[in-house]
């Protein structure tokens, strides 16, 4: 007996299939950043590349054409699923496969050629192949703009919706209470002590598998490494997270890996039937940092939380100075000046991205050529921060970023930070009671919370929807502004 399938259900049967193929790219791209040997990169830029033509090809099938036509949708989740189906068909088509396989092709190559630059500190030896990267990105963008703001359609790809002028916008409601509040701290009298002692990679490990545990990392589906840059891959079934190690500062290992756990919860906790469809993942990069950064710091930088992992350090670490929990949540929380955008605290952590927004615009336009970035990159840093870069891998060659080819991206760091504020106000007033769990190590709470309200939808409703139906109003800069000042003051008795 033959069934006659409808359009909508090719073109998903369809879909699943690049979705599945999807996973295996991005699988080649974590085996790269942890465990793929030194010499196989020129192979794996092949393999990249061949991959990203293969899903390039898929993803802009003339069949599209007609399922989108035909294909009726009787719910929310089909009508969501075309939504995405028929934004990736005309985004993709209007690039060329040759286009699309030479990016996948040279970002992997770039990125290889960025981690021995930063290892020695090279700026000459990545340039010419970020010249290149960028030069494939603005082609794509004109693909993409056809005549439009060539830094919008790359934004795009991270936040659809956003642009540079609103981005802009949220900066510039940020930067001067933030400046303020920075000023303040730095002048205060009362200063929060910085970590010291030596604090094992093996020790610090253990206390981070112990985190991403208290924060319901789910290791059956998921797995800790090491890597230059901490990121998190995959979703559905195998959402995998990374970390790095320093001695000296144990802070950068756990709250790097709470932050991955975060972006690797978001990706476990969508609701599993829309597993390898267009709704299976995050749905912006703006939404998915809110996860991370909600994580590592309203639940994981907070004075409850950070009791009980003074308590961990203390069984693992025998020797670091703190006298009790309130000195060392202001280790914890301490602003300090620092290069590095990562390890930045709260208050400085979204100066970092606005450098880096403007700097990737001028590039992006052409007014910034790459041969005078590193100078750009200093000048700004300086006249932001008040001090110099010492060295590259602390200034220009310090993310991953760029060197994949991730321009548009950054920005997204920022309105993650506040879409979590919004989201710590929201969830605060709906569990009166959760720094009394956070005391004890208790995350469930919270995470269930994060999971209801914005997880389980993965791509079912657009990015700032899914914010405002969490919250129950519309994302603004003002919860975090505010959460930042309370917080800070109290810590530095201003």
């Amino acid at each position: 007996m033959n069934i006659r399938t409808t359009a909508y259900e090719d073109m998903m049967a369809f879909q699943r299939q690049t979705e599945a193929l999807g996973q295996v790219a991005g699988r080649l791209g974590w085996d790269q950043e942890t465990m793929m040997p030194r010499g196989a990169t020129n192979q794996r830029a092949e393999e990249s590349g061949a991959m990203e033509a293969v899903l390039h090809a898929r993803r802009t099938d003339p069949r599209f054409e007609g399922w989108l036509a035909e294909a009726e949708a009787k719910g929310k989740v089909e009508k969501a699923n075309l939504r995405h189906i028929r934004r990736s068909f005309t985004r993709n088509a209007k690039v060329p496969s040759r286009l699309a396989e030479e990016l996948a092709r040279v970002t992997s190559v770039s990125q290889g050629i960025w981690a021995e630059a930063r290892a020695s500190n090279d700026v000459a030896a990545f340039l010419p192949s970020l010249k290149r990267v960028i030069d494939l990105r603005r082609e794509e963008a004109e693909c993409l703009a056809q005549g439009g703001s060539l830094y919008d359609a790359l934004i795009d790809d991270y936040e659809p919706g956003a642009t540079a002028a609103s981005l802009g916008a949220m900066f510039d409601g940020m930067r001067p209470r933030l400046v303020a509040l920075r000023g303040a701290i730095l002048d205060a009298e009362h200063q929060p002590d910085s970590i010291e002692g030596r604090f094992g990679t093996e020790g610090q490990m253990k206390v981070a598998r112990e985190l991403a545990t208290a924060f319901g990392y789910d290791w059956d589906r998921g797995r800790l490494d090491l890597a230059v840059h901490p990121f998190s891959s995959g979703s559905g079934s195998d959402a995998r997270i990374t970390t790095r190690v320093v001695e000296s500062d144990p802070f950068n290992c756990f709250y790097s890996t709470i932050h991955e756990v975060g972006h690797a919860c978001y990706e476990l906790g969508i609701d599993p039937d829309y597993a390898l469809t267009p709704l299976g993942a995050g749905v912006s990069m703006g939404v998915h940092e809110s996860q991370s950064r909600i994580y590592e710091n309203q639940l994981g930088r907070s004075r409850a939380f950070t009791g009980w992992l003074m308590s961990r350090m203390r069984a693992q670490f025998a020797d670091f100075n703190a006298k009790d929990a309130d000195a060392f949540y202001g280790t914890v929380n301490k602003v300090r000046a620092g290069y590095i955008r990562t390890e930045a605290d709260e208050v400085q952590y979204n100066l970092h991205v606005m450098l880096r927004f403007d700097l990737e615009r001028a590039m992006i336009s052409g007014d910034l050529a790459v041969g005078d970035l590193e100078a750009a990159w200093n000048d700004r840093f300086k006249a932001d921060f008040g001090f110099g870069v010492d060295k590259p891998s602390n200034g220009m060659l310090q993310d991953v970023h760029w060197s994949v080819g991730l321009f548009g991206y950054f920005p997204t760091y920022s309105l993650g930070n506040l879409y979590a504020g919004c989201l710590n106000q929201a969830m605060r007033a709906a569990l009166p009671k959760l720094d009394e769990d956070l005391a004890v190590g208790d995350t469930s709470a919270a995470t269930a919370w994060l999971r209801e309200n914005v997880q389980q939808h993965g791509g079912l409703y657009e990015p700032r929807e899914v914010i405002e139906r969490a919250c129950g109003f519309a994302p603004h800069e003002g919860p975090l502004l505010d959460y930042l000042e309370e917080k800070f003051s109290a810590i530095y008795k201003l």
